[in-house]
């Protein structure tokens, strides 16, 4: 064996080149189980990219630029214009989870691929279920999703990627440990991959379509992004955490402020704050619809990188450090100030998580709003808050209050990252007190963050709320209940809270009473940043793709209810589209949980043909305020939206949807595009789109369409016929025309833009990306 990565400086001209394994262990010994000989980022060649680059543009470049830039496939031909090019990139891995997974993996297959082209890796943390505890619910979870789990790890095998078993732990904690770096450009199968820019690394979520242009060696397209900088002055503490950096921010820019744009942070403040606080903000980033969001590489990241078995990798990275910060005086297309030392901290919701409040201000805000004030549930953990620093500044407040005899009066739940965290947590004695304090310490996965949670203390329809330290908080997310006010806040809050058992307790002010009577107040939050000791790595849980896989047999059964081989879309007929009924005019906020809900839906990501049952069954109809419930123009009766979408499709009637704004924004989930274009569906219109959903609309045939004037909307009847017309001169830049007939024989047109490029534009004629790639093989 050779050690897990090896440093090659070429000689005579002091370029340097990184080769550096695909994960990366605080173990050597595991370290070396993970190593893929073909993972490797060159410094030097991101280097002359970004020179060729800046001669071209003859200005400073930021940090993402310079990134994003750096894996352009041609740096000296692609044009280049923020907000309106598409760049053709090469990304260096790709990282997908077990639920996107299913559906990126059946596609790959598909295309008729022997391997995937880079280095790529399956992660197993959505299809566990939060229950009883940890070790339960990830021993049922292995039972119930054993044939999931075994289509996986043999198309893993099969294909060259690498695979992480239940247990191991959240994709994106997982990517922070093993594989991100600064200068890394890395997509993966989910809307939170973004996390990753904590470690100065351009991370995007995409749909699984996408991951299988990069694991196909294709190059990958993305829209030229702005670049909003956030500039941090001043220092974090007290009760302030890095969760209140996004907290704050997302109350600025709203759910789609960020659209377009990666948000760069910058400034003196960023080095008051720690590596896995700063992927905490990339993570949230993606509410607020920004490509992604990244950190300047520094001394917190250093750290961070030699603790978790990748010193080398920061040493080289300091010999390029001037490629992983900002140019000096570069330009940002908008600009946001805060001041960390007069940050307070926050809490955001109910029902988006844009909806931002001072933490001092909840409580009269709830009562005026006539939101619950009792906390029922305090949830901490998921994805975006379960680093070691997160479980110690919980423990240390959970320590303060068992000292006087007190326990949380809501109920608690703790949700390590990774095996890595949970090992370490457990070892280091925080794991107890969380325990002791009436926390229960749930499996290392998504859990109650993506709605897999078994909730059981409230009935559905129930008025009640919870507070979480995770990402989203839409309406139904975490427990399937419209009637739960969730709201979103950092760990060491939703300690607090669940400690006063109401959302009316200022930790900074007020008082708790411990059951001897006391009084107290509880001291600010404390925690390392790193353990002292290193982290313990836990159980092994990696598995690497075998060296020779011929024998491997990828089995997909034709009678599972969970797993279906894809058959391919139709193409277009080389017609104008007419005469399609509107299958639902949405009302209002309209996320991907709206258009294909997770939780107990989760099972069926493999099946396109019964996930699609779930189509647009939680979105408002416009027509009478209700959910899942549209008049089928057929037979003149109401039915489920999935059923009516089915009957259409069977009597060969094309349909489209029409929306509001920010369509399709949260989960990069794909099958928000499958399920619609497998029942029918040819255009969805609306006011706006998140940039992921009209991207995976693309890529499986449909036009997603948006009102040149907005107030168009309002023109469209739900019992009206739509024709889309100027197909056959379909071109970037040129608007589509809407023919709207309505039932009382009245027309009228309306102008529809579009986003598609030339490359797009082809997927479209070919039926799908998909088609358009064998039609080139």
């Amino acid at each position: 064996f050779t050690f897990f990565y090896n440093l090659v400086l070429a000689l005579g001209t002091g370029a340097r080149r990184l080769h550096v394994s695909a994960a990366f262990s605080a173990k050597a010994k595991v370290a070396m189980s993970r190593f893929e000989p073909g993972s490797s980022i060159n410094y030097e060649k991101m280097h002359e990219n970004i020179n060729i680059v800046r001669r071209r543009l003859n200005r400073p470049l930021t940090l993402s630029e310079k990134i994003v830039y750096g894996h352009l496939d041609d740096p000296a031909g692609q044009e280049i214009d923020r907000g309106r090019t598409y760049l053709r990139l090469r990304p260096d891995r790709v990282a997908m989870q077990d639920a996107t997974a299913q559906m990126a993996m059946l596609q790959f297959i598909s295309s008729g691929l022997p391997k995937v082209a880079v280095p790529s890796t399956i992660h197993c943390d959505h299809l566990i279920e939060a229950q009883i505890g940890g070790v339960q619910d990830l021993q049922k979870a292995k039972e119930v999703n054993q044939e999931v789990y075994n289509f996986l790890a043999t198309a893993a095998a099969k294909y060259g990627v690498g695979f992480w078993k239940p247990g191991s732990g959240i994709i994106h904690q997982i990517i922070l440990e093993n594989y991100a770096y600064p200068g890394v450009m890395l997509i993966g199968t989910d809307s939170h991959t973004p996390n990753g820019g904590g470690l100065g690394a351009i991370c995007i979520g995409v749909g699984g379509a996408d991951a299988v242009d990069v694991m196909a060696g294709i190059p990958w397209e993305l829209k030229c992004p702005k670049v909003i900088g956030v500039r941090l002055t001043g220092t974090l503490s007290g009760w302030t955490s890095p969760k209140d950096v996004i907290l704050k921010v997302a109350g600025i820019l709203t759910v789609k402020g960020g659209t377009g744009a990666i948000v760069e942070y910058h400034g003196p403040g960023v080095d008051s704050i720690s590596c896995t606080g700063m992927a905490t903000i990339c993570n949230m980033g993606a509410e607020i619809g920004a490509t992604t969001s990244v950190f300047p590489y520094n001394h917190r990241m250093r750290t961070y990188m030699e603790k978790t078995g990748r010193g080398e990798i920061a040493s080289v990275a300091d010999q390029f450090k001037d490629d992983l910060v900002p140019d000096k005086d570069c330009e940002y297309d908008q600009v946001i100030e805060i001041n960390l030392s007069e940050l307070k901290p926050h809490i955001n919701g109910p029902f988006t998580p844009d909806l931002a409040h001072p933490v001092s201000e909840i409580g009269a805000i709830a009562k005026k709003s006539g939101w619950p004030l009792e906390v029922k549930v305090g949830l901490i953990g998921s994805c975006t808050n379960s680093s070691y620093e997160d479980m110690g500044r919980a423990a240390s407040l959970a320590k303060q209050a068992l000292d006087k005899g007190l326990k949380c009066k809501a109920q608690f739940t703790v949700t390590p990252g990774s095996e890595q965290i949970r090992a370490t947590i457990e070892r280091d004695g925080y794991a107890k007190i969380l325990s002791d304090v009436g926390g229960i310490v749930l499996a290392n996965a998504c859990g109650p963050c993506i709605g897999q949670w078994d909730r059981r203390d409230v009935k559905k329809g129930e008025k009640n709320t919870i507070v979480t330290s995770f990402n989203r908080n839409f309406t139904a997310r975490n427990d399937a209940n419209p009637a739960t006010h969730a709201f979103v806040t950092s760990p060491e809050i939703v300690t607090a809270l669940a400690l006063a058992g109401t959302l009316n307790f200022n930790p900074e002010t007020d008082y708790l009473t411990a059951p001897n009577g006391e009084k107290f107040k509880l001291e600010p939050p404390t925690g390392e940043e790193l353990p002292s000791r290193d982290f313990d790595p836990g159980q092994d849980t990696y598995q690497h793709p075998p060296a020779e896989n011929s024998a491997v047999k990828v089995d997909v059964s034709p009678s599972s209810n969970r797993l279906q081989l894809l058959e391919p879309f139709d193409k277009w007929h080389g017609k104008d589209l007419e005469d399609m009924r509107i299958l639902i005019k949405v009302k209002g906020k309209c996320t991907t949980d709206h258009i294909s809900a997770a939780g107990p839906w989760l099972k069926f990501r493999g099946h396109l043909d019964n996930i699609s049952n779930n189509l647009l069954i939680g979105a408002v109809n416009i027509e009478n305020d209700a959910v899942n419930k549209v008049k089928n123009q057929l037979t003149g009766e109401y039915g489920g939206v999935p059923d009516v979408a089915r009957h259409y499709k069977a009597s060969g009637v094309n349909w489209v949807v029409v929306g509001d704004e920010n369509y399709g924004e949260g989960s990069s989930r794909e099958h928000a595009a499958l399920e619609p274009r497998h029942l029918g569906g040819r255009a969805i219109i609306v006011k706006s789109f998140a940039r992921i959903h009209e991207t995976n609309l693309k890529k499986q045939g449909l036009l997603p369409l948006t009102f040149a004037n907005p107030n168009d909307y309002d023109k469209i009847r739900p019992d009206d016929k739509i024709s889309i017309t100027g197909l056959k001169s379909f071109a970037p830049g040129k608007p589509l025309t809407a023919m709207i007939k309505h039932s009382d024989g009245s027309q009228e047109s309306i102008s529809l833009n579009h986003t598609f490029n030339e490359t797009q534009i082809e997927w479209f004629k070919a039926g799908s990306a998909l088609n358009r790639m064998k039609e080139l093989q």
